[in-house]
């Protein structure tokens, strides 16, 4: 990301807008626009830590409630929820923080929240090679809470099902009842 040229952005932003970006007030607001913006875009790295399955465990993996925000690609304001995410293993097992990291990797990005749940769902299904995975996405857009509509409090829901979990009815029903269990 070019710092300094999302700083001079956001002075003309400020200047566009009616308002002195020298004044006392807004004096410093390009540089903590600029680094906000950076910091919300930039995922951190991790390394995706499996290990093998040597329990034979062939039950759905589900974490629930991983918070999740991200940036609205059309409007550059923020969206938050939070993602269920499952998998029913194969031959290896992921380490628990893992799905999160995943869903942040994804999130810190202008997004859509159906390209963030697809990419999730795709990122697993390639990088874990399980029977199955699920995703399901649940956020309320303050594209929608604080312009437009203002709508506020309505949450939209995205899902994704690979392998199993899409195929097989059963499978597909045990997810998303553990997905909304209390």
């Amino acid at each position: 990301m070019d710092l300094e040229a999302a700083q001079q952005a956001v002075t003309d932003l400020l200047k566009a807008l009616g308002k002195d970006p020298y004044s006392v007030h807004l004096a410093d607001t390009p540089r903590r626009v600029a680094e906000a913006y950076a910091e919300m875009l930039t995922p951190r790295e991790f390394t995706m830590t499996t290990f093998p399955n040597d329990e034979g465990y062939d039950e759905l993996v589900l974490a629930r409630s991983i918070p999740v925000q991200s940036l609205c690609e059309h409007h550059m304001l923020p969206f938050h929820g939070v993602a269920h995410v499952g998998y029913l293993p194969g031959e290896r097992i992921l380490g628990l923080s893992k799905l999160a990291r995943v869903v942040e990797m994804f999130a810190r990005d202008l997004q859509v929240q159906e390209r963030l749940t697809k990419q999730v769902a795709d990122w697993l299904q390639d990088q874990l090679q399980p029977l199955g995975v699920g995703v399901v996405i649940e956020a309320e857009h303050m594209c929608m809470a604080h312009r437009g509509v203002r709508v506020s409090g309505s949450r939209t829901i995205t899902s994704a099902l690979k392998g199993v979990l899409r195929k097989d009815p059963a499978s597909r029903q045990e997810f998303f009842t553990l997905v909304h269990a209390a």
